[in-house]
């Protein structure tokens, strides 16, 4: 079958979102300037550069990654891959994020300090951003990226070092601080994941991982789009 003229010869899946970002220009504890670290645990995640250059950096089952970022770059993370989005110069990349309404329900978690990540309400102090925009939502944005930078870095640490252990820990920390959302997730997924994928033609819907209980090493891809 021959796709229209202007058509996508294999169109999207239904219900992945679709967002523009470039990453953070402040320097972080490590010199590096970019993005706050964290994890999907449900959720399939791909940037596509289209403008600029810089690097993603990856936690995973294959230990650490330093994936140079460029025009027509893209970096695929399975769930469960720490990820950091680093600005080498006016990086601007396309998200595209499966299971729209997910991530923005929990799915995401921080590279936190155990300690933080253990007390749910200190996490969400941590995690959540003042509405709008302007100075106090900038400044909370940076407390932020430098609180998940420093327990980044400890994961990175250990990972480079041959030890996946705090690696692992904080995939464990991740599934227990979301574990009690996951009903709600399930009903999310219905309503309007599933939903959508169910019109979409010729996608067929499948179910989606919401289950995160012990994460199994996922692990990240980059490529030519």
């Amino acid at each position: 079958m021959t796709a229209p003229k202007g058509a996508l010869p294999h169109p999207l899946p239904g219900a992945v979102g679709l967002s523009h970002l470039s990453a953070y220009d402040w320097e972080a504890a490590d010199g590096v300037c970019g993005g706050s670290p964290h994890l999907h645990l449900v959720c399939n995640e791909a940037y596509v550069v289209t403008g600029g250059r810089g690097a993603v950096q990856t936690l995973g089952s294959d230990g650490y990654r330093d994936i140079p970022l460029q025009p027509g770059s893209v970096a695929w993370f399975t769930p469960g891959t720490v990820h950091r989005m680093v600005q080498g110069g006016d990086l601007r990349i396309t998200v595209l994020m499966q299971n729209s309404g997910l991530p923005e329900a929990g799915d995401a978690v921080f590279t936190f300090p155990p300690e933080v990540l253990a007390d749910p309400e200190r996490y969400a102090a941590a995690a959540t951003l003042p509405p709008g925009t302007g100075p106090r939502t900038e400044a909370a944005a940076r407390r932020r990226r430098d609180l998940a930078v420093e327990g980044y870095l400890v994961l990175r640490e250990a990972l480079v070092a041959g030890d996946d252990r705090p690696y692992r820990d904080f995939q464990r920390a991740a599934a227990r601080l979301i574990r009690a959302e996951v009903p709600a997730w399930r009903e999310l997924w219905r309503a309007a994941a599933l939903a959508t994928a169910a019109t979409s033609t010729p996608c067929r819907a499948r179910p989606c991982r919401t289950t995160p209980a012990e994460p199994a090493g996922p692990g990240t891809g980059s490529g030519p789009p």
